[in-house]
């Protein structure tokens, strides 16, 4: 509009549009044009600000909103969903496909609003100035509109392959990662190396198969505005040159018509952008689809209330896919007890936690903790009430203070230290250069094993639950940690229940009762020296681990 009206004060000078106004003479008229000008390119300079931080912090907030519910919601997610899928593929939908909408907020949602205006506005100020030449104006719009549709449609598929390659790209790199000391040590990186080029460049394919089609759109929509521009142009400059039209507003409708139909170029890349955002929101909206197969019970269970009396009852349980593994299985632990479980591996002593937790669902029968059905309680004070020593220790990247108070977070340091005593794990503590402030890097790999493993040891006896569960807690350590928990525990089981299952023993020799398991079953039941001298199963394990041949005395 200014360009049309400066072009009307050179042509039509004292009588150009703006003297309606009072502003006959030329300079006064270029004046008011400074002014006008200088206004309306500050507002749009202050709006472009507004919109700008609007955007972008709208763009912030859902990313961060839909970040913490995607996690929310798979925290919520059984074992077997963590077991069965890859935690690279989860990483790249928890951070880059939710980038990926980010990136469409930031910028594209705008786009798309500036561009209905756009035609809206322009649309009815052509209207009103030359209705002829708005309606040649008009023309491509609808065909930019189906190409952008027609786009859309094949687009669609290939972002959605793009954002699978690189789920499986970032699984790759995930499970390399956590698996370096195994690469170094087997002389793999070539081989690994190879590996990842695979699946980089089967990433770089489909990112082409994309870009190859939504290349071709903005050149396509050029040529529709083309054709448009050259129609207004001759149209137009006819009718001016009849007299039809000032000559100001022939200006006028030259650059509008730039301004209406070149913003729609804009539309292929916010096409792009937006089926790229798609393809990973629908994987982020599979993620929270998916349905929580272990729900919480609403039955409150104040942890100081807990005996810890635990009963299995007709237990039936087998993992997807496979025979089952526990049918009609019975165990009754009484309160305040120590049971030792045995068996081979796959007997299913693992499984018996991992159900007691909830970890997995029962398909059959009842596990009562104090006589009630875990199933009807809450799962955080469920939780919260069994403390699990596992063979495989998870340290957090932080300092041994941090990692000893996981799950007891507002723990006094003299609690930590008095846990870490329990577990003859402040020994080795005050060695290290900075105490209980040292860092133990990401999954404690400054550490060793036993030493993460009297941390673990620590960590349960901070939170003091009512019953506690070493799931062959001693397996992986030496003899020298192995006596150091094995004296920790003559301290921590009393008063609680405790499940010891071992591989070991002699982690078990001096429980209240050792159970001794095979496929699913419990073949045989008592105290260690009942046990040898009914010469049976845990005999002949007994006789292995002591290095005895098949017939030989045991010894007590």
């Amino acid at each position: 509009m200014l360009i049309g009206l400066a072009v009307d004060v050179v042509v039509q000078q004292e009588t150009a549009w703006l003297s309606r106004f009072g502003f006959t003479a030329v300079p006064q008229q270029l004046a008011v044009l400074a002014v006008l000008s200088f206004l309306i390119w500050s507002a749009e300079s202050l709006f472009e600000y507004l919109y700008g931080l609007l955007w972008r912090n709208l763009a912030q907030t859902v990313q961060h909103e839909l970040r913490l519910e995607a996690y929310d919601h798979l925290q919520k997610l059984e074992m077997a969903f963590f077991e069965a899928g890859s935690s690279g593929r989860l990483m790249a939908v928890l951070n880059d496909d939710i980038n990926q909408l980010e990136r469409f907020l930031d910028h594209g949602a705008n786009e798309i609003l500036q561009l209905l205006t756009t035609v809206l506005a322009v649309g009815g100020a052509m209207v009103v100035l030359s209705p002829g030449v708005a309606g040649v104006s008009f023309i491509p719009i609808p065909v930019i509109l189906w190409g952008s549709l027609r786009f859309q449609r094949r687009l669609a598929p290939r972002y959605a392959a793009v954002r699978e390659q690189a789920g499986d790209l970032a699984s790759r790199l995930s499970n390399n990662l956590g698996g370096m000391l195994t690469i170094k040590s087997y002389t793999a990186e070539t081989w690994e190396l190879a590996r990842l080029e695979q699946q980089s460049q089967a990433y770089r394919q489909a990112n082409r198969r994309a870009i190859r089609l939504s290349a071709a759109f903005v050149p396509l929509i050029r040529y529709a505005i083309l054709f448009a521009f050259i129609a207004i142009l001759v149209i137009g400059g006819l009718q001016a040159w009849q007299g039809q039209i000032a000559t100001g507003s022939y200006a006028f409708l030259v650059f509008i018509t730039q301004r209406l139909l070149w913003p729609l170029t804009t539309l292929g890349r916010t096409l792009d952008d937006y089926q790229r955002a798609m393809a990973s929101t629908n994987r982020v909206l599979d993620l929270l689809d998916t349905p929580i197969a272990i729900p919480s019970g609403d039955r409150p269970l104040p942890v100081g209330q807990v005996r810890g009396e635990l009963r299995f009852e007709s237990v039936h349980f087998a993992y997807p896919g496979r025979s089952p593994l526990l049918h009609h299985f019975n165990l009754d632990i009484p309160a305040g007890s120590t049971i030792g479980i045995v068996g081979s591996t796959g007997s299913g002593k693992s499984t018996l936690v991992k159900l007691l937790l909830r970890l997995y669902e029962i398909q059959g029968g009842w596990i009562r903790l104090d006589g009630i059905p875990i199933q009807e309680l809450r799962l955080d004070d469920l939780r919260r009430a069994i403390g699990l020593v596992s063979q495989e220790v998870f340290l957090f990247h932080g300092t041994v203070a941090e990692n000893i108070a996981y799950g007891s977070f507002e723990a006094p340091r003299a609690a930590i230290e008095r846990a870490a005593q329990l577990a003859e794990a402040a020994g080795f503590i005050e060695t290290l250069p900075q105490g209980y402030d040292t860092v133990v890097g990401e999954r404690g790999q400054r550490l060793s094993g036993g030493q993460r493993q009297r941390i673990a040891l620590a960590r349960a006896i901070l939170k003091n639950p009512p019953v506690l569960i070493l799931d062959e807690a001693t397996a992986a350590v030496d003899n020298e940690t192995e006596a150091a928990i094995q004296r920790s525990l003559d301290l921590i089981t009393a008063a609680r229940t405790t499940l010891v299952i071992a591989h070991r023993l002699s982690t078990v020799r001096h429980a209240d009762r050792i159970v001794v398991m095979e496929q699913g079953r419990i073949v045989e039941s008592g105290r260690h020296e009942q046990l040898i001298a009914a010469d049976g199963a845990y005999a002949n394990l007994w006789r292995v681990q002591a290095g005895l041949r098949s017939g030989e005395t045991l010894s007590l």
